[in-house]
């Protein structure tokens, strides 16, 4: 039996319910976040929210695919198991980065435009 199909079939399942999950976490609480990063504009706020997710799913959920050409030939369990765990891992690494910069930059660009429309 062909390990890598097992291991593609894992990661897939794995990473897919990771992502969905924190996308899903992410959307609820980001709804609050950006209304209150652009107080009174409640229908632009919830479009930013949803571009924000649907840009999230494309961008990793797309990253999943690409990273099952990089596979190596697994040729036991152990290799299996190894393999699913870092590339899982490395999923949860930019999933994390990528959310702090989405806060980064949100805030930064947010604020740039309320100071702006001041002057």
């Amino acid at each position: 039996m062909n390990l890598n199909i097992i291991g593609y079939l894992i990661y897939l399942s794995i990473t897919t319910f990771i992502i969905l999950r924190v996308g899903k976490i992410c959307y609820k609480n980001g709804n609050i976040y950006v209304a209150d990063l652009i107080p009174n504009h409640s229908e632009l706020c919830h479009k930013i929210n949803q571009v924000l997710l649907l840009g999230y799913y494309l961008l990793n959920i797309g990253y999943c695919a690409m990273t099952l050409i990089s596979w190596q030939k697994i040729i036991s369990s152990t290799q299996l198991i190894e393999t699913i765990c870092i590339k899982t891992a490395v999923i949860i690494f930019i999933i994390s980065i990528l959310h702090y910069l989405n806060i980064l930059i949100i805030t930064k660009y947010i604020q740039k435009l309320i100071h702006n429309n001041k002057n």
